[in-house]
């Protein structure tokens, strides 16, 4: 049996509406993994005592990792699964707030705009993403287009 898509089509995102994601609680064991992916062991996330004397009082998650975090919550909406022929960009990356070890972020994708293609089996997607912490305070916002299939 040939495998069917299950995500959205580009006929199927309308502008304003908001998709939001499932929410995950941010450990100490994620940012030691990301540091080990990364590289990044900046004493910020890393480092406890040294972490205490930041104006945070102790390690917080790398805003990487809340952007890598955010993705694969968009991702296990299954909203892009087999319609997503690229990701095309991030721009205007924030930070807002720090996340915490012990906080539970998830994401809000707000769709601004659909934007037809000169090839007529595709479209951009462009979203504005904002992810929130359990308080619903916004620690990450970016926007972001994506190239999606059109229905055949």
């Amino acid at each position: 049996m040939a495998y069917q898509p299950r995500g959205r089509h580009f006929e199927d995102f309308k502008v304003g509406e908001v998709i939001e994601t499932s929410a995950r609680t941010i450990n100490p064991a994620d940012v030691t993994l990301f540091a080990g992916l990364s590289g990044d062991y900046n004493p910020l996330h890393t480092d406890e005592e040294t972490a205490k004397q930041t104006p945070f009082g102790s390690r917080i998650a790398h805003g990487m990792l809340t952007v890598s975090i955010s993705t694969g919550q968009q991702n296990l909406t299954g909203v892009f699964e087999g319609t997503t022929l690229a990701l095309l960009g991030m721009d205007r990356l924030r930070f807002t707030a720090a996340v915490k070890f012990g906080d539970t972020i998830h994401t809000e994708m707000t769709v601004r705009e659909v934007k037809e293609s000169s090839r007529p089996d595709r479209g951009t997607v462009l979203l504005d993403v904002a992810v929130k912490n359990q308080r619903g305070d916004t620690v990450a916002t970016w926007d972001q287009a994506v190239l999606i299939r059109r229905r055949g």
